[in-house]
């Protein structure tokens, strides 16, 4: 049984939150880097291959259905291109992300196992410039790294406040909580 099987199984609870959170299996084992206030996994790390040996440049992974829906619509009302804009317009801005595209690759770099035959490549979402995902640049900026793209997403996102949890366990199976709202 794989590691991401194991978590529908509830045998790790993070993991078990965090697949409920996104409502799908996770991929591979990861472990929570940040928390809301309700104690729940907002961000995880990702290994750089996948259960099944897939490469994955995601180092990131952001759970919390409360960020995803506000980073979701801020994408929506055009916030990628925003932020591509920005780049553009700022060198300083510019020159900081291509810093935290290079740290981020080579952390998850330093990761992959020595001998690997795929590897995944770029820096945050892949890219080795630019921006192609709010969502993994607030996540590395939630994991407490500089991503200066991530740090301009959070005052949309935060504070991620609820004062219902967004999963809760019902049959001995972590799941998407129906009672969970948006908080205002």
């Amino acid at each position: 049984m794989s590691p991401a099987e194991d978590l529908a199984r509830c045998d790790d609870p993070d993991g078990a939150i965090a697949a409920a959170q996104i409502e799908r299996p996770l991929r591979a084992a990861g472990q929570p880097v940040a928390r809301c206030a309700l104690g729940l996994p907002t961000v995880i790390s990702v290994p750089p291959l996948l259960d099944d040996g897939t490469p994955f440049p995601t180092r990131y992974w952001l759970t919390c259905p409360l960020a995803n829906r506000r980073i979701g619509r801020l994408e929506g009302a055009g916030g990628v291109k925003a932020m591509e804009h920005a780049l553009e317009e700022d060198p300083i801005l510019s020159s900081r992300m291509q810093a935290a595209h290079l740290r981020y690759g080579a952390e998850r770099d330093a990761l992959i196992p020595i001998g690997a035959k795929h590897r995944p490549t770029g820096g945050v979402a892949g890219l080795v410039t630019g921006v192609k995902c709010l969502h993994a640049h607030y996540a590395d900026h939630a994991a407490g790294n500089d991503n200066p793209i991530g740090g301009l997403v959070a005052p949309w996102v935060e504070p991620l406040i609820c004062t219902t949890p967004c999963v809760k366990e019902i049959d001995g199976q972590m799941v998407r909580n129906p009672d969970w709202v948006e908080p205002r």
